[in-house]
């Protein structure tokens, strides 16, 4: 069954989708970074960490949308996954791009994390 996103929109669910699109941007945004930059920026588990994280940021927003009862597991796996790319990110702290995408994707797990005290 899905709800109609004004009526069931609330202010934590509009501050998780602005953050999962912050996040969703700035992934892609490293990626085109690390494209230019090539070498170890390159690596292959790296770009495909970055690409889940975005697409799974957009998933997201599209399931707090349409009020969708996957919400909160969608949410939860949201979580894992920009922990995981927050790590990665992490893993080459010499490179600020990096560093910021680091940090959007923790902001994000930890907003996607919130959602799991919504009621349903």
């Amino acid at each position: 069954m899905m709800m109609m996103m004004t009526e069931t929109m609330t202010p934590e669910m509009q501050t998780c989708m602005d953050v999962c699109m912050d996040c969703h941007k700035m992934c892609m945004e490293t990626m085109t970074h690390c494209m230019s930059k090539g070498g170890q920026h390159m690596d292959k588990n790296m770009m495909s960490m970055m690409r889940d994280c975005s697409e799974m940021c957009m998933m997201c927003m599209n399931m707090m949308m349409s009020g969708s009862e996957f919400m909160e597991r969608t949410c939860m796996l949201c979580a894992e996954m920009c922990d995981r790319t927050a790590m990665a990110c992490e893993m080459m702290s010499d490179d600020a791009k990096m560093m910021q995408c680091a940090a959007a994707c923790r902001k994000c797990a930890e907003s996607c994390r919130s959602m799991q005290m919504m009621p349903a």
